[in-house]
């Protein structure tokens, strides 16, 4: 069954239908085990593994280089749909798509063609970017130093998303010069460890805890300065939280219809004899698949900037592409306050078309608050309305990225 059937709206492309339909029956079978796996803390592996073989890591490749050719609403869309599989799977893969984002945004050359090489492999790469305890705003603890000649990173970070099922990892560092930058090292090189310590209420399965670095070794043509990185990074990595909540709202809509439709037990005092001729009842399932609906919509409108801010960096146009990257940035930030309202909602008021029995833990129906509130706190939602406004009435641009940490004195 197409988008469109479903009533989800049309696509964002003509040929998404043919490019969706290769990976839709992974993800059916992925939604088989969602509830299983949460409820066991089962990591997913396997899934994550099948991903991989099918060759989803490498979709934003371009074709002539042995990708899917994906453009961002056509990548944004597919997440949606991973989402509603299994959000937990879509944040995992957060940072390899991140990177591979990068990696699309690097002129022809060695540094592109190697790991452009690695990523069609499908081989993927995991975050580590957040120090937390004492860690500075200004610059990363975690380092590049040289040792017998060599390179190596040395450091510890927490919220390593996707780290513990990738084969390397972007770790966020201090350079030789002193500079912010990135370095990507390989997961099971020596001295990296990975533990899966993340003690969150939602997005449980994604092993976003502890990684530590000692002694890493690190190729220096993997040392990547901040300057290097794509300058709408700030709101594509928002985005696929985005794509996220609109995936799990999508979910919400489908497991609520479907709860509906098999239920036989009904009130006395109700306005029909079944909840599914209960026209109280419908009319929350229809507001659940509307905001759905209108979460798809807004992500879609998103994606389409930050179409924009890449083909813009292509065009030999700086002002332009500045341009460019601050409405995407902007066109993020108004997204980000709605979206999380509609899914927040949907995800509460799932439960007033059911029964108290729609609360017992093998139900798993509480997996979508838990996971929707885990991600709208990732990049705190109540700053952005203040940058938008800010935007609107003094012209002030939007801050590009943005760090966490101790402030400096």
């Amino acid at each position: 069954m197409t988008q469109i059937d479903s009533a989800w709206g049309e696509g964002p492309s003509e040929r998404y239908e043919t490019l969706a339909q290769r990976f839709r029956p992974l993800f059916a079978e992925i939604a088989k085990g969602a509830v299983e796996r949460d409820l066991s803390r089962q990591l997913p592996v396997g899934e994550i593994a099948a991903l991989k073989a099918v060759g989803f890591g490498a979709i934003r490749i371009p074709e002539a280089e042995g990708g899917a050719g994906a453009t961002l609403p056509e990548l944004f869309n597919l997440l949606i749909e991973l989402s509603a599989a299994d959000s937990n799977i879509t944040q995992a893969l957060r940072g390899h798509f991140g990177f591979a984002e990068e990696v699309v945004n690097r002129p022809s050359g060695p540094q592109r063609a190697r790991w452009v090489k690695r990523i069609v492999a499908g081989e993927i790469v995991g975050n580590a970017w957040t120090e937390i305890g004492n860690a500075s705003q200004e610059a990363f603890s975690t380092r590049v130093s040289e040792k017998d000649g060599a390179l190596v990173v040395n450091g510890a970070k927490y919220y390593t998303t996707g780290s513990l099922f990738a084969d390397w990892i972007n770790v966020g560092v201090t350079g030789l010069d002193g500079a912010s930058g990135a370095a990507q090292v390989r997961r099971d090189a020596a001295g990296v460890t990975v533990i899966d310590d993340w003690d969150g209420f939602g997005q449980i399965l994604t092993a976003s805890g502890t990684a530590t670095f000692a002694d890493v070794p690190v190729d220096p043509a993997d040392v990547v300065p901040d300057e290097a990185q794509f300058r709408y990074g700030a709101g594509y990595y928002q985005t696929v939280h985005l794509a996220t909540l609109a995936g799990i709202a999508r979910a919400i809509a489908n497991e609520t219809a479907d709860a509906v439709a098999k239920r036989t037990r009904h009130y006395t005092n109700a306005a029909g004899p079944r909840s599914s001729q209960d026209p109280q009842v419908l009319q929350v399932v229809g507001r659940i698949r509307s905001n759905a609906y209108a979460a798809t919509a807004i992500v879609l409108q998103v994606a389409r900037s930050l179409e924009r801010a890449y083909q813009a960096h292509f065009a030999g146009d700086q002002a332009a592409e500045e341009r460019a990257n601050v409405i995407a940035e902007i066109e993020t930030s108004q997204a980000l306050t709605v979206v999380t309202n509609l899914v927040l909602e949907a995800a509460t008021i799932l439960f007033d078309t059911l029964g108290a029995s729609a609360a017992r833990k093998p139900a798993g129906l509480d997996r979508h608050w838990r996971n929707a509130r885990t991600l709208a706190s990732h990049n705190p939602r109540i700053y952005k309305d203040r940058i938008v406004g800010d935007f609107a009435v003094n012209g002030t641009p939007p801050p590009y990225q943005w760090r966490i940490g101790q402030a400096p004195a």
